[in-house]
């Protein structure tokens, strides 16, 4: 079992962005995320799917984000 919810893609994005994350450039639904001290990473949902625990995991693992940022 995982401590991750399943979670709409805008609140993933808006919990990456308080947490340092900034958007560097967009094309279409792929948007590049840089954080100082960080690779970038390709954040490449539509605002409104659901994200489910597995990729939140995946997601939490590559930026830091953790289940209590949602």
């Amino acid at each position: 079992m995982t401590d991750w919810p399943t979670t709409k893609a805008k609140r993933v994005l808006a919990a990456l962005l308080r947490s340092g994350w900034q958007i560097r450039r967009q094309t279409g639904s792929h948007k590049i995320l840089v954080k100082q001290g960080c690779p970038e990473y390709v954040f490449a949902f539509h605002e409104g799917v659901e994200i489910g625990p597995i990729m939140l995991k995946k997601i939490g693992k590559h930026t830091g984000l953790k289940p209590e940022d949602l």
